[in-house]
């Protein structure tokens, strides 16, 4: 019977460092190959069967994965937080990283992180795209502002993007001379581009069968509108990962990091290690929840009567996760406990 070969993989821009050993942690093959899909092909066809490859996540691993899926016994994702420590050595270098890297999968010690569909995560990169869209909005707003207040202008901060008091002011204020006229112009339509661009994204998104269903039955959760579903569909996955609600709330960054010795327990700020795009979303949605749901205000109003109004919010964020968890794990539409179901 042949025995399996492990390959650990470390990913560059430009260029790839791979490094094969057995079982017994001989070194088959080492190098490194060119970052393309073509250097990848010739290198597979070197490979005795059967293999499995493990590599750290990067921005690049998503199209090496999926590459190599089809020719590989397995291949797995390490941890980059979590490799670090375990390959942390004096000398680092890339052949010596490949190395470590298939010492942890072959003796399986690698931190394995969750990897999603291609599907689903090229799908999550049309909602991250959308966030750099609105971002970039918001920017030209405030530079509309700023160069208004620069030279001196008197505007009405809640008119001021609204489009006919925008157009009444361009054409009656004296102050706003025949330099800044144009620059005013740019902004404006840049603006309406961009959430014309950004609007289209959302709906297609909405629209798209394999979220649809998902998305329209998380949307019956007070305060969860279409990016709070969308977010949490495309960088939750498969809901089916989370063994419990502590571990969605950690996942979703709403908790604060712990240090404990002996039977000292220390609570510190909210951790780094989370999903950010999760964790901005549901802050934000946290903030409408109290005025949308009885329930959630009772959660926020419980909170904030400890003396902290930040508290309360992330109180209301994690009740929101409890929420999306049952309902993305049940198939059904959200109903306020104790209320009749509809029959089905």
């Amino acid at each position: 019977m042949t025995s399996m070969n492990f390959i650990g993989l470390d990913i560059h821009k430009k260029t790839i460092s791979y490094c094969v050993k057995d079982a017994a942690g001989a070194v088959l093959a080492e190098g490194t190959i060119p970052s393309t899909r073509q250097s990848l092909d010739d290198w597979i066809r070197t490979l005795h069967q059967p293999w499995t490859v493990a590599m750290e996540a990067t921005m690049f691993t998503g199209w090496i994965y999926d590459h190599l899926l089809p020719h590989a016994a397995a291949v797995k994702v390490a941890h980059p937080l979590m490799l670090r420590a375990i390959a942390a050595s004096k000398k680092k270098t890339d052949r010596i990283d490949a190395s470590k890297i298939a010492d942890c999968l072959r003796c399986n010690f690698l931190p394995e992180c969750y990897m999603a569909s291609t599907e689903i995560r090229e799908r999550r990169r049309t909602l991250r795209y959308r966030k750099l869209l609105v971002r970039q909005n918001v920017q030209l707003r405030n530079k509309i502002s700023h160069m208004l207040m620069e030279s001196g202008v008197v505007y009405n901060k809640q008119k001021l993007h609204k489009v006919g008091y925008f157009k009444e002011l361009m054409t009656t204020n004296p102050d706003i001379r025949e330099g800044l006229r144009p620059l005013l112009t740019i902004c404006r339509e840049t603006i309406v581009r961009l959430g014309k661009t950004e609007g289209a994204l959302v709906r297609s998104l909405a629209r798209d069968p394999l979220l649809s269903d998902r998305v329209e039955r998380l949307m019956t959760i007070p305060a969860v509108g279409p990016i709070t579903a969308l977010t949490w569909v495309l960088e939750i996955d498969d809901v089916a990962r989370f063994g419990s609600v502590k571990q969605a709330i950690s996942y979703c960054g709403l908790c604060a990091a712990e240090r404990s010795s002996a039977e000292v327990v220390k609570r510190m700020p909210i951790s780094k290690q989370r999903n950010k795009h999760l964790q901005s979303v549901l802050v934000e949605a946290a903030k409408l929840g109290p005025r949308l749901s009885p329930d959630l205000a009772l959660v926020y109003e419980a909170e904030k009567q400890k003396g902290h109004a930040n508290r309360a919010t992330l109180a209301v964020a994690r009740k929101l996760v409890a929420y999306l968890l049952a309902v993305d794990r049940s198939g059904r539409e959200f109903v306020v406990a104790g209320e009749p179901r509809a029959a089905a």
